[in-house]
């Protein structure tokens, strides 16, 4: 057991000052003076919270957990994620995922790694598919995939408006969003499609072609990179104003952004004063991908390789540089992407949820701990 004393709860919305007590992998009791409790047995760590606010774990929407990349041969394969950088990270929960590369990259490996994160303290869960459609899978469908593999919770990330892209239709679109849609309510799941978007000038005229020709939900669809360029930007602010969630990438380079990147904190700011609703967005780290430089005939000029610790750094800008509120700018990496992915016990701190919990410093908002499956993974050593 592991019992919080004077902490500021931000579940993401602020809660006040308050005990927290977690017993095995989820909360027990939140609560203004919670006794330390004596069960025979049973070893409790008692932990000081004043001076930190105490957020729920970070849920990271895209990750290529088993090393992704590749563009510029096998040389520039990337490697896995490691579990240890997640949690220093804050991150408790990874979505993985295939992208460019399902030639040399499998599923049957992706699961693997999701296992193998799982076994030392981070939850770990996986979308079928990759950046082509029709899309790779273990089964043989998105449906069996979606309904036979626990870990496996949607379909992605699809390229669209990518040179690397299959260069889909609507109808083939439409038909595997279909597929995660069923399949993941056959098993309890959302069946989120996650979409990467590239440089095209439209990024997402196939995706209002398919909501304006069949009776697919705007929110079974998750675009992502939403921020690697202006036009890709206000095409992804029209599509949520409408509706839609949009996720903004936070691993960056200098050549992104000379070329018109948004940096994602900001993001989040323009976003806000363009009329998105703040439950509409999220942050994504895109960690272990390539991240490639081309030229203007799309050759491979550099690359380099997406960070998981910039998913809080992203947060911390949002609110330190672009005057986010912080429970906005903390709700874009916890409960929005749990909640648009249908993750609902965790993303958030309530009795009951998940104890995937983090220690924060305030004012500095630095993180101090990391709490996943109820036990301390990863602490920065500071004095509290």
């Amino acid at each position: 057991m592991i019992l919080i004393k004077q902490v500021r709860v931000l579940d993401p919305e602020d809660r006040g000052t308050l005990d927290v007590l977690i017993a095995g992998q989820r909360v027990f009791a939140i609560a203004g003076d919670i006794p330390p409790p004596r069960v025979p047995g049973v070893d409790l760590q008692l932990i000081d919270g004043r001076g930190h606010f105490l957020v729920p774990g970070l849920v990271d929407g895209l990750v290529h957990i088993s090393g992704g990349g590749g563009e510029g041969g096998f040389a520039g394969r990337t490697l896995p994620l490691p579990a240890e950088a997640a949690l220093a990270a804050g991150v408790t929960t990874v979505i993985g995922c295939l992208g460019t590369d399902a030639v040399t990259r499998s599923h049957s490996d992706l699961l693997a790694t999701a296992r193998a994160l799982a076994a030392q303290g981070l939850d770990a869960l996986c979308l079928t598919g990759s950046y082509s459609l029709p899309p790779p899978t273990l089964t043989g469908s998105i449906e069996r995939d979606l309904v036979l593999i626990p870990e496996i919770i949607g379909l992605g990330e699809l390229a669209l408006a990518d040179h690397r892209g299959s260069q889909p239709g609507w109808r083939e679109l439409a038909a595997a969003a279909s597929e995660s849609r069923r399949g993941g309510m056959l098993a309890g799941k959302r069946g989120t499609v996650l979409l990467h978007l590239g440089d095209g000038e439209n990024p997402l005229v196939l995706v209002e072609e398919v909501l304006a020709r069949t009776e697919i939900p705007r929110n079974q669809f998750l675009p992502t990179h939403c921020n690697r360029s202006p036009h890709t930007f206000a095409a992804a602010c029209a599509f949520g104003r409408a509706g839609g969630n949009l996720d903004f990438t936070t691993s960056t380079t200098q050549a992104f952004l000379d070329a018109g990147e948004i940096p994602a904190g900001e993001a989040i700011a323009q976003a806000l004063d363009a009329g998105v609703q703040p439950h509409s967005l999220s942050l994504s780290s895109d960690a272990q991908a390539s991240l490639p430089a081309f030229g203007e005939e799309q050759q491979l000029l550099d690359v380099q390789v997406a960070d998981i610790g910039s998913l809080w750094q992203a947060v911390r800008s949002a609110v330190h540089e672009h005057a986010v509120p912080l429970v906005t700018a903390l709700a874009t990496v916890t409960r929005n992407p749990a909640r648009i992915f249908g993750l609902e016990d965790r993303g958030r701190i309530s009795k009951g949820s998940k104890a995937d919990l983090v220690l924060v410093e305030q004012g500095s908002l630095a993180l101090a701990t990391t709490i996943s499956a109820g036990k301390v993974r990863w602490d920065s050593g500071l004095q509290r």
